[in-house]
């Protein structure tokens, strides 16, 4: 079986992180942890990537940040959801699921 890619599908990344801040606040290299742990490896963002949905989501009024010390007493920026972010993530997951229950129902013919 060949290696499925590990790229994040292009369109998805703001929803991963939309969903992965849901849980909890966290900074930039904990959202591409969790992503890559929660999905076994399938998917790895790419830290220029994930910088710019940062700054994307933040402008957008998505998230809030702000600049904590974390575990290992380095000062990073900690993102967290808005309610405009919640609310996305709600828009976002919906329109997801019927996605993929019309591209299952596709591969299924």
């Amino acid at each position: 079986m060949p290696n499925p890619s590990t790229d994040v599908i292009q369109g998805t990344l703001d929803m991963l992180i939309l969903k992965t801040l849901s849980l909890e606040p966290m900074h930039g290299f904990g959202v591409s942890r969790r992503i890559e742990e929660h999905t076994r490896g399938v998917f790895r963002v790419n830290p220029g990537s994930l910088l710019l949905a940062f700054q994307r989501l933040e402008r957008d009024g998505m998230l809030d940040a702000e600049w904590r010390q974390s575990d290992n007493n380095r000062r990073a920026k900690f993102y967290s959801l808005t309610r405009k972010g919640r609310r996305q993530l709600e828009r976002e997951t919906t329109t997801w699921a019927l996605r993929v229950s019309a591209i299952a129902r596709l591969l299924e013919a």
